[in-house]
C-alpha cells in the first residue's frame, strides 16, 4: 500500500488537485465537495482547501417536543440491503442509523463513522468508528459491527441485495461473499477496506438508503419486529398504505445530541394519501398535515398559494422509460435507438414535468456529477426513427408503454407515447396503480421508473446498467460499458476520468438503453411552524435536525 498522509491528516492528495481544479473552473463547489469528502477529506476541511469558510445553519433556537405530520407513502418494510424504495428508508431511519450521510451541499460527513482516510490509488480506505455510540438494547457499539454490516452488504447470493454492487470492489466473484481479508478490523473502532480495484465510490455508496446499520440479532424481515437500533426514536405504529409513526425513544441517550444536537420532536407521523397530489393539498388545507414528502407539477404553485413555505433543491433525481432487453423487439439496438430519436426530451420535461428541471441526454449522467462529460444532446429525428425502425421490419409493431398512476410520471409518459405516435409509430398506453405496477415492475417490457440522485455518476451507471446488478431493469449487459465503468471508477484525477465518462455515456446513449428525458428540480411545502426540513437531494430524512415552533 502506498501511504498518502499521517496519522490523524485531513487531506487526502487528490483533494489538493481538486482543489485547485475548482479554482481553474474544471469542477463546480458541489463537484468538489463530493469528490473530495468522499476520500476523506472533512467538510469544513474542503471547504478551506477553497478559501472558504463552511457555512453556519442560519436557525432559530429550535423548541423541544411536538408532533409533525407529514404526507407519504407508507410501504412494507424489508431487509434494508433489499429497500428499494426511500419512503422504506424513511421510517427505519426513525432508529437505525448509517455509517456516514450526504449533506444538500454536496459533502459527506461521518455520522456512525468518525473519519475515514483512502490511499491515493482509493484501493485501500481505513474507516474510524465513532467512540461512545450504545445499541438501544445497551450494547457497544464497535468496529465489530461496521465489519458484519459491511461483509453483509457484499452478500450477492441474498436476490435483491443492491447493496453488493455497490461493494464489488469487496466480493469475490466466485463465491458471492466478501473476499477473505477484504473487510479487516483493526482495532476496536477501526476497520480497513482492501478493495480488489480502485474505487473511489465506496464511501459515497454508504450514503445511499439500504445501507442502515443493523444489530447483529437481526438476520432479516420488517426491522421494525424488534427495532434495535442506534438511532433516536422507535415505531410506534406501521400501518402499511396508511400511517406509520416515530416515538422519541425516552430509554435512550441518542449518540449524535452531543455530535450534532437533536432530536427535538417527540413524534413523527407519515401518513399516506396515495398518489393523487389533490388528496394531499385536501389534507394540507384542512390542517391534517404539516408537510408534503414532495410536491409536484401544478401543485408547486398552488401550494404556494397557499402560504406553504417552499423548498426547492436541485438534483440529479430522473425518470427514465426503459426498454427490457429480454422482450423483443427490444432486444435490437436499432429499434431502440429508433424510439429513442422519436422523442424530444425537452418537450417531455415541459409537457410531463411542467419545465421544473433541465434537459437530458439519455445516458443518466447529470451535469451536477463531478465525472459529467458533455457528448451533446439527443439527437432527435423523428422521421429517422421512422425509417430506422422501417428498416428493423417493426414499423407495424404496437408498442404498449406502461407507468404508474403518479401524475407527474404519467404525463411523462404519456408526452412520449404522443411523440412516438407523431413519429409514425404505433403506441398505446397502460396507466397501473402502485399495487399492480410494483409487483413485475423489472419485467415490464417497456415502463417508467424514478431514479434518485446519487452522489456520483458512476454509482447510478453501475446499480442501473452494469450487467447482472439486481437494479438493471433494461438487462443490459455490454462488457465494452462495464470496462469502461470499471476504469472511470478507479480514476482520481478529474480531467481523466471525465475523458473515460464520455466513452461510457457514449457507449450507453448509443446502444439505445433508455428515454431518459430530464432531471428533476424537487420540491417540499411545509406549514411556518416547520422548520430545519429542506428537501433533500436524495429525498433522505434526517429526523433529528426536524423542530417545530
Amino acid at each position: 500500500m502506498t501511504q498518502t498522509k499521517t496519522p490523524g491528516s485531513s487531506v487526502h492528495p487528490a483533494a489538493l488537485m481538486y482543489a485547485e481544479e475548482h479554482r481553474s473552473g474544471k469542477l463546480s463547489r458541489r463537484e468538489f465537495l463530493t469528490r473530495s469528502t468522499a476520500l476523506g477529506v472533512s467538510s469544513a476541511a474542503a471547504w478551506g482547501l477553497i478559501g472558504l469558510q463552511q457555512p453556519a445553519r442560519a436557525q432559530d433556537e429550535p423548541v423541544e417536543g411536538g408532533t409533525l405530520r407529514m404526507q407519504m407513502q407508507t410501504k412494507a418494510l424489508k431487509d434494508p440491503r433489499l429497500s428499494d424504495w426511500s419512503q422504506i428508508a424513511n421510517f427505519y431511519r426513525g432508529w437505525l442509523d448509517y455509517l456516514v450521510e450526504y449533506q444538500n451541499d454536496g459533502s459527506i460527513r461521518g455520522m456512525l463513522l468518525e473519519s475515514w482516510e483512502a490511499n491515493e490509488d482509493a484501493t485501500e480506505f481505513t474507516l474510524t468508528v465513532r467512540q461512545g455510540v450504545t445499541w438501544n438494547s445497551g450494547d457497544p457499539f464497535t468496529a465489530e459491527d461496521v465489519a458484519r454490516n459491511i461483509t453483509r452488504w457484499c452478500d450477492s447470493t441474498v436476490e435483491g441485495n443492491s447493496m453488493a454492487g455497490r461493494m464489488g470492489t469487496l466480493v469475490d466473484r466466485e463465491t458471492g461473499q466478501a473476499r477473505e481479508g477484504a473487510v479487516e478490523v483493526t482495532g476496536d473502532h477501526t476497520v480497513v477496506l482492501h478493495l480488489q480495484d480502485p474505487d473511489v465510490a465506496v464511501v459515497a455508496n454508504m450514503t445511499d438508503y439500504p445501507a442502515a446499520i443493523v444489530h447483529s440479532s437481526y438476520e432479516t424481515g420488517d426491522p421494525s419486529e424488534d427495532p434495535i437500533g442506534t438511532g433516536p426514536y422507535l415505531p410506534a405504529e406501521n400501518q402499511v398504505g396508511v400511517r406509520q409513526v416515530l416515538e422519541r425513544n425516552a430509554d435512550h441517550t441518542w449518540w449524535g445530541t452531543k455530535v450534532y444536537g437533536g432530536p427535538y420532536l417527540d413524534r413523527i407521523e407519515y401518513i399516506d394519501y396515495g398518489t393523487d397530489p389533490a388528496a394531499t393539498l385536501a389534507a394540507a388545507e384542512s390542517g391534517e398535515i404539516d408537510a408534503t414528502y414532495e410536491t409536484t407539477g401544478d401543485f408547486v404553485e398552488i401550494f404556494d398559494s397557499i402560504g406553504w413555505i417552499p423548498s426547492e433543491v436541485v438534483t440529479a433525481a430522473t425518470i427514465t422509460v426503459r426498454l427490457n432487453q429480454n422482450s423483443a423487439p427490444y432486444d435490437r439496438a436499432d429499434v431502440r435507438r429508433a424510439v429513442q430519436m422519436a422523442v424530444d426530451n425537452a418537450v417531455v420535461l415541459e409537457l410531463g414535468y411542467n419545465d421544473r428541471g433541465e434537459v437530458a441526454a439519455n445516458h443518466h449522467v447529470c451535469p451536477i456529477h463531478p465525472e459529467y462529460a458533455d457528448i451533446g444532446p439527443a439527437e432527435h429525428d423523428p422521421a429517422g426513427a421512422l425509417a430506422l425502425m422501417e428498416e428493423a421490419g417493426e414499423a407495424d409493431h404496437t408498442f404498449e408503454l406502461i407507468s404508474l398512476d403518479d401524475a407527474w410520471q404519467a404525463a411523462t409518459c404519456d408526452a412520449v407515447a404522443a411523440q412516438m405516435r407523431d413519429a409514425g409509430l404505433n403506441v398505446e398506453r397502460a396507466v397501473l396503480p402502485g399495487s399492480t405496477f410494483w409487483n413485475d415492475w423489472l419485467t415490464y417490457p417497456f415502463s417508467a421508473t424514478e431514479w434518485n440522485m446519487r452522489p456520483l455518476g458512476v454509482q447510478v451507471l453501475a446499480l442501473a446498467y452494469r450487467s447482472g446488478e439486481a437494479w438493471n431493469e433494461t438487462a443490459y449487459a455490454n462488457p465494452d460499458f462495464d470496462a469502461a465503468l470499471a476504469r472511470a471508477m478507479s480514476v482520481a484525477d478529474a480531467e481523466a476520468r471525465s475523458e473515460i465518462m464520455a466513452e461510457v455515456e457514449q457507449i450507453l446513449r448509443d446502444d439505445g438503453v433508455v428515454v431518459q428525458p430530464f432531471w428533476r428540480s424537487l420540491y417540499r411545502h411545509h406549514t411556518e411552524a416547520v422548520h430545519d426540513m429542506e428537501q433533500h437531494p436524495t429525498f433522505e430524512h434526517h429526523h433529528y435536525r426536524w423542530w417545530m415552533s
